[in-house]
């Protein structure tokens, strides 16, 4: 049977409040936050618990991580962390929980800003696209904008609500109907509708939350909810991986939960920005030699929605030095310079995955190579479309790509076929 020592013992408490303070906590909370020593928590948390706190008051301070390791650092003593709503919702809990073991800790949330405002709304919450833009650039609201979907988004300050209209309406959802809910679960609790283009609202409370109910112009470029975006969602110069290709490279890279893709020779930026498209918890690197689309990459993330694209500017091979293990890599430009392809297998994490295309002999023959080393699959793709010819309709003949992947091995040496 596991033995109770007091290492285990919960020393750490965190405690949800709400607008309506004291008032609105169980009387367990009230007793945590009661009984510590040290109260941590923002100048209005400890302001609204104010009455119930008998230990040391310590607003967090700038930067933040510094109030963090200051809370570690009291462990041994009665800590309470005090948070709005659900700590562990875009909150201060999921922080703390990397560091502290779960049977260390004793939550107790309050209710989430999402669930006060879908409970004002009558919208089913599990129906919802929930996106935190606290902190955050709003962009990241981008791939939520739907034809009648409705999205909760929690915003950073009382200009937040106005910054995601101009943006909803520039992108041609300004029908969209907007409802900002400010102070929710408090004496100063308002909400307030207004319509995204004709945005009107002043004086906004810097804790809201922005409800959407989006309507779509005819034209508006939605951002389909599969990979293979038209190409010309992505400003370039050429150096492009087309849709059609496109599609079938990010199959073959067959993105997981949490991975990191490494874009070697991004162009346009377009794999990295739809393997980011496919799940909020994966990352990118994309590495261009070229400033001016090192910078167009930088747009293009910007307008699809992903402006946490990672954005390399330097030549592969070099451009690798210092990068983070990758757990997927994309070639799809300079993989028959020296070294590229070498660095990049190098640097794959074991058990990853490299896909790679080539459009010219030159590469070709070096996956061709790669392909006799180390196995994987090497396939040949082929496209045509149809246009006019002298009146009438014939195919025409896209440049092949022959494309190599494979899976790093985890201990021998010998190939692994990529699973995708």
């Amino acid at each position: 049977m596991a033995q109770d020592t007091a290492a285990a013992r919960p020393w750490l408490s965190i405690v949800g409040i709400g607008e309506d303070g004291a008032d609105g906590l169980s009387p367990a909370a009230c007793a945590l936050i009661g009984a510590a020593d040290r109260v941590f928590g923002g100048a209005r948390h400890l302001a609204l618990a104010g009455p119930l706190i008998t230990g040391t008051a310590t607003p967090w301070p700038s930067p933040f991580a510094d109030g963090i390791a200051a809370a570690l650092a009291a462990r041994g003593q009665k800590v309470c962390v005090l948070a709005s709503g659900d700590p562990f919702l875009h909150g201060v809990g999921a922080t703390l929980a990397r560091q502290v073991p779960a049977d260390e800790m004793h939550v107790i949330p309050a209710p989430s800003a999402f669930s006060l405002a879908a409970a004002r709304l009558g919208w089913p919450l599990a129906e919802i696209a929930q996106v935190s833009l606290h902190g955050r650039d709003i962009g990241r609201i981008r791939p939520a904008l739907q034809p009648g979907a409705r999205i909760l988004a929690l915003t950073s300050d009382g200009d937040g609500p106005r910054q995601v209209a101009a943006l909803v309406s520039a992108l041609g959802f300004g029908a969209t109907r907007l409802t900002v809910l400010e102070a929710l679960g408090g004496p100063r609790e308002r909400v307030r509708a207004t319509v995204a283009a004709q945005f009107d609202l002043d004086d906004v409370g810097p804790l809201n939350v922005v409800a959407l109910e989006v309507i779509a112009a005819a034209d508006a470029p939605v951002l389909p909810l599969t990979c293979g975006l038209p190409d010309a969602m992505f400003a370039h110069d050429g150096q492009l991986t087309k849709r059609e290709i496109r599609a079938m490279t990010l199959s073959a890279l067959a993105p997981r939960h949490g991975e990191l893709l490494w874009d070697v020779g991004a162009g346009a930026g377009s794999v990295a920005i739809e393997w980011l498209l496919t799940h909020p918890s994966l990352s990118a690197i994309a590495i261009e030699g070229h400033p001016t689309r090192a910078e167009r990459i930088g747009q293009n993330a910007q307008a699809l929605g992903v402006p946490h694209l990672d954005i390399v500017t330097g030549t592969a091979p070099e451009a690798f030095a210092d990068l983070p293990p990758p757990d997927v890599v994309f070639i799809g430009g300079g993989g028959s310079e020296p070294g590229v392809l070498e660095g990049a297998l190098a640097a794959l994490k074991p058990g990853g995955r490299l896909v790679a295309n080539a459009v010219t002999l030159e590469t070709e023959a070096v996956l061709l190579a790669s392909y006799q080393r180390w196995g994987g699959s090497l396939n040949r793709i082929a496209l045509s479309r149809a246009v006019a010819v002298k009146g009438m309709t014939g195919w025409r003949p896209a440049m092949p790509v022959t494309q190599w992947s494979m899976v790093k091995p985890v201990e021998s040496q010998e190939p692994m076929e990529n699973p995708a």
